[in-house]
């Protein structure tokens, strides 16, 4: 990370400033969500206070400008991912809302016997609207087991495969063990019996250089908030073809075309899916983060959270009794991990005392954690802030909770 300078990365995130319980705030959660930098916070406040106005509506200069503004998001991150037309990127509430609405509209077009295709590692989110879309469309939910290192079983996908497949979606980071998944060849091998393929990319947005294009992915959904924006946005990308295709699954204003009595037609997407006043702000707040990441290099940021990665994994391989859930060969910057005789809720209330937000829990990945026959982790995550010191303060406190918590 020769190229930045840490201090002035940390001087961006004002909430690193605070303490917790007297001691200097680390935070280790940010696959749960990221903190905001200045030029976000910033980004917001200007806006409502000298930008507001709604979007679609109105001819006066305030609604006008922030129309422009708000398209111009849409835009950049269209740019963000690698797609060439805006048209292609629908505004959501984030990563959940994206994943419902594939499969509320695109699902309604699957019949009885088609088959969908998720893995044991997906987040409740990428898990639930399939197993809700199996039973209205009395499809068939197909999975894809991980092996004793958290990896995607490769070859049982392809026996699962077939003509019937009509979805496969999938992490393209485990947000509970950091398993980095090939998308390009789980894409591959769907288009290959002419399946779609849905990516959640929460958490992956802010931390690998990411083209929808080259990877040929036709759903692609991610949150604000996990890539150091603002919360209540999101983003779900779909190829135009596949988005003429799926009808509306709210109706209101905006996403209209014609509205009498009787009957309505609809906007061409991304309208048709965004009805009633949108997240303008929140839009805002969402383009200030892409800009700030944009900025940093995502190449950059990916190589220093795996410098990270690579310490703390070192660190924590040498405390006894220690085990980390998840050793894929391809890591991204979380490590989950259990500690023999001690609960995960217990190690974190303690760690918080120090100042250390860690997560602790099952992380929305029930059938991940049985698994691996366990209850939950403790998780830490990156972001670009972080440091290696942290790191060995997070390690020395670990180590005195453990012997207070083993007595």
């Amino acid at each position: 990370m020769e190229t930045l300078s840490f201090a002035k990365v940390r001087n961006d995130f004002p909430i690193l400033e605070k303490q917790i319980h007297g001691k200097p705030l680390i935070y280790f959660d940010t696959a749960a969500t990221a903190q905001k930098p200045r030029q976000v916070l910033d980004a917001l406040s200007n806006y409502y206070q000298n930008e507001y106005g709604t979007v679609h509506r109105a001819i006066y200069q305030l609604a006008a400008e922030s129309t422009k503004t708000y398209n111009g998001v849409r835009e950049k991150v269209a740019r963000f991912i690698g797609v060439s037309s805006p048209d292609e990127i629908v505004f959501t509430k984030g990563t959940t809302d994206a994943i419902n609405l594939v499969a509320l509209s695109y699902g309604s077009l699957l019949s009885e016997g088609d088959e969908i295709i998720i893995s044991e590692m997906e987040h409740h989110s990428n898990m639930v609207p399939w197993q809700l879309l199996c039973e209205r469309k009395k499809c068939i939910l197909r999975i894809i087991p991980v092996n004793d290192d958290a990896e995607l079983d490769l070859s049982v996908y392809k026996e699962l495969l077939s003509p019937k497949t009509k979805i496969v979606s999938i992490a393209h980071i485990s947000n509970a063990t950091g398993t980095i998944n090939p998308i390009q060849e789980i894409t591959y091998l769907a288009h290959s019996v002419g399946a779609k393929v849905v990516i959640d990319a929460a958490q992956s947005i802010a931390h690998l250089p990411l083209n929808v294009q080259d990877l040929d992915i036709d759903f692609l959904a991610f949150s604000s908030h996990k890539a150091f924006g603002p919360t209540g946005i999101g983003v779900l990308y779909g190829k135009k073809s596949l988005l003429e295709q799926m009808p509306p699954i709210q109706g209101g204003g905006d996403m209209i075309e014609r509205v009498t009595l009787t009957n309505t037609t609809f906007q061409a997407p991304p309208l048709r899916f965004e009805a009633g006043t949108p997240p303008i702000a929140q839009a805002v707040g969402l383009g200030a983060a892409l800009d700030y990441l944009s900025a940093l290099g995502l190449d950059v940021i990916a190589d220093w959270e795996h410098a990270l990665l690579l310490h703390a994994t070192e660190k924590l391989e040498q405390i006894p009794g220690l085990r980390i859930i998840g050793t894929a060969a391809q890591k991204s910057s979380i490590i989950s991990f259990i500690v023999e005789g001690v609960h995960t809720l217990d190690i974190a209330t303690l760690l918080d005392l120090e100042g250390i937000a860690i997560r602790s829990g099952h992380h929305c990945c029930q059938p991940l954690m049985d698994r691996f026959g366990i209850p939950g982790t403790c998780r830490i995550s990156f972001a670009p802030f972080n440091t290696l010191d942290e790191i060995n303060f997070f390690v020395e406190s670990l180590q005195k909770t453990l012997k207070l918590l083993c007595k």
